[in-house]
C-alpha cells in the first residue's frame, strides 16, 4: 500500500486547491505552475490526488518539452515507447496525432469492437505497463476532441457477482503486434489478469484494452467476445466516468493502473495532436 500522505494532509502542506469533478474520478488542481520545480509537498500532493481520483487536471500551464519531461520526472523515471515520430524509434515524448491514429487503426480491430470503443490502459502490451501517463496539449480543434477516463474499480464494482467471479479467474492478452511490426519492434504476447489488483490502494481493477484486440484465454471465441462486451458496458455507463474537454494550457495526469480512457473524435478531420510521456512502475514480479 502507498506510504503518500492522504490528500487531505499532502494539499494542506503544498497549499493547493484541488476541486473534484466526479465522486471519484477527476479533479482539477489549482494553485501551481508545473513548468516549475516541484517541492516534496507538492510531489506528494499530486501523487495523493492521483490515487483517490485517479486522473488530475491542470489549466493554464506553459509546459514545453523540456519542462513536460522534468514534471513527469517527478513521479519515476520515463517510460520509453516505439514511435515513429523518431529516428532512434524509442523516444520518451509521443505524439498522440489522430492522423497517425486513423492510419494505424485500419483494419486492425475485430469485427465487435466498433468505432467509439476503443477504451483502454496505455501499453498494456507490455509485462510491466506504464503507472502513469502526463498529457499535453499542442493543437486543439476550435470544439470538440474531450476525452473520457472510467474509474476501472467501480466498473469491476458495478458487475453483477456472477461475473466479477468469471472475470477474475481469467487472464486476458492485448496484441499490439501489427503496429510494433510497422515500426520494427519485436514484443512477445503476454497475458494480464483480467481483473487486477492496484498496488499502491489495494482495490480491484477491471481491465481490458479496446484498442488492441483482446481476448481472453481458455475460453470459447464467442464466450471472449460476450465477456469483452460486457466489460465495455461497464466502461461505457457516465456514472464511472469523467469527461475533460480540453483547451490551450491544459495537461491532464493520470494513474494508468486504475482508469481507461477514450478520445472523442467528433472534430471531423482536423490534425488534433496532444504529447505524451508515460511513466514507468516498479518491476514487482510476484504481482505480475
Amino acid at each position: 500500500m502507498s506510504t503518500v500522505a492522504t490528500t487531505n494532509e499532502a494539499l494542506a502542506d503544498a497549499e493547493l486547491e484541488i476541486r473534484p469533478l466526479q465522486p471519484t474520478i477527476g479533479a482539477e488542481i489549482h494553485g501551481i505552475d508545473i513548468s516549475r520545480p516541484l517541492s516534496t509537498a507538492q510531489r506528494d500532493a499530486i501523487k495523493a490526488a492521483i490515487l483517490q481520483y485517479k486522473v488530475v487536471f491542470f489549466r493554464d500551464q506553459t509546459l514545453d518539452k523540456e519542462s513536460h519531461a522534468a514534471f513527469a520526472r517527478h513521479f519515476g523515471p520515463l517510460y520509453d515507447y516505439p514511435s515513429p515520430t523518431s529516428d532512434t524509434n524509442i523516444v520518451p515524448i509521443h505524439k498522440i496525432s489522430a492522423v497517425e491514429a486513423r492510419k494505424r487503426e485500419r483494419g486492425v480491430q475485430p469485427d465487435f469492437i466498433k468505432d467509439g470503443d476503443y477504451y483502454h490502459s496505455d501499453t498494456s502490451w507490455r509485462l510491466v505497463p506504464a503507472w502513469g501517463a502526463v498529457l499535453r496539449a499542442v493543437d486543439l480543434p476550435p470544439v470538440g476532441g474531450d476525452t473520457v477516463w472510467v474509474d476501472a474499480n467501480l466498473a469491476y464494482e458495478g458487475l453483477s457477482a456472477e461475473l466479477k467471479e468469471r472475470l477474475e479467474s481469467l487472464h486476458v492478452v492485448h496484441d499490439f503486434q501489427v503496429s510494433l511490426k510497422a515500426l520494427g519492434h519485436q514484443y512477445p504476447i503476454v497475458a494480464h489478469p483480467a481483473v487486477r489488483t492496484h498496488r499502491e490502494t489495494g482495490k480491484k481493477i477491471l481491465w481490458v484494452n479496446f484498442s488492441q484486440k483482446p481476448q481472453f484465454l481458455g475460453v470459447e471465441l464467442d464466450e471472449s467476445r460476450a465477456l469483452a462486451l460486457e466489460v465495455l458496458r461497464q466502461y461505457k455507463r457516465p456514472e464511472f466516468q469523467v469527461r475533460f474537454s480540453w483547451r490551450p494550457g491544459s495537461v491532464a495526469f493520470w494513474d494508468n493502473r486504475a482508469a481507461v480512457h477514450y478520445a472523442v473524435r467528433n472534430y471531423g478531420e482536423y490534425p488534433r495532436l496532444l504529447e505524451r510521456i508515460l511513466i514507468s512502475d516498479e518491476k514487482l514480479y510476484a504481482d505480475l
